[in-house]
């Protein structure tokens, strides 16, 4: 697929990844819809892009805002062939802490946003791509997921969050497998340390830390370079049912 055709659903996409994916897929002149929860900054940023983008408020872990916001998506651009799973939080918590046992209601709110949310989005979005007319090699869209290289080396502290990430790679072949006879792939894309809205708010030395730990180019990632790997998967028909590293060949250490 060209991304200049492509009508791309990006949740999390009002700020971080999800934001760098909304503006390389307008740049390019496909069409993006904006899923967060983010009023003021999702209205903000499809303001800016002149009726390239729409957003809308929607709440991942719930079926029916998810349903209502493909169905409007389909009114407004008529189809949806790309989607892209930003969406995610990342809380820190010891399994026994100084405070006693891992809060159960906080690591079941993160596999619930992570990965539950995540196969919400795939499911009520596959059903509709389903749908539409097959392009060259019968392609009809591509689902394209964000894990994390805390999926393979998760950190102390990162249970929940290595558990919802692991969930999203292992998902992605089986899904990719029963999608293919409808002409959809699905990829997942596994980022190190990246220059999220998270990080930024971190001090400068520790910033830089974090930086040399990557073992070249000695610096975060940025997220325009997880906009333009998901570029290249759009437009790149083999890549399928498989998850890619994008970490400047870091691996992550116990703490």
């Amino acid at each position: 697929m060209e991304l200049s055709k492509c009508v791309a659903l990006v949740t999390g996409g009002a700020s971080g990844l999800g934001e760098a994916v909304v503006l390389k897929i307008v740049g390019s002149g496909g069409k993006a819809v904006i899923l967060d929860l983010d009023e003021e900054k999702g209205e903000a940023l499809a303001g800016e892009l002149a009726g390239g983008a729409v957003f809308m408020k929607a709440d991942v872990t719930d079926e029916d805002s998810v349903a209502s916001a493909v169905e409007a998506a389909v009114r407004r651009f008529g189809k949806i062939n790309v989607v892209v799973n930003c969406a995610g939080i990342a809380p820190a918590a010891k399994v026994v802490g100084k405070q006693g046992p891992h809060d159960l209601a906080l690591f079941t709110k993160v596999i619930q946003v992570n990965l539950i949310g995540t196969f919400n989005v795939i499911r009520l979005a596959a059903a509709r791509m389903i749908e539409n007319e097959p392009g060259e090699d019968g392609e009809r869209g591509v689902i394209i997921n964000t894990a994390s290289v805390a999926a393979f080396e998760g950190q102390i502290g990162q249970a929940a969050y290595s558990a919802s990430k692991g969930g999203i790679v292992g998902m992605t072949l089986p899904i990719a497998r029963e999608l293919a006879s409808s002409g959809l792939r699905v990829v997942t894309v596994a980022p190190g340390i990246m220059e999220t809205p998270m990080l930024m708010g971190m001090p400068d030395h520790v910033r830089e830390a974090l930086g040399k730990m990557v073992p070249f180019p000695q610096r975060l990632g940025k997220p325009r370079e997880f906009a333009m790997l998901v570029r290249q998967i759009v437009e790149n028909p083999l890549i399928n049912g498989t998850t890619i590293r994008l970490d400047g060949a870091i691996r992550m250490q116990p703490k």
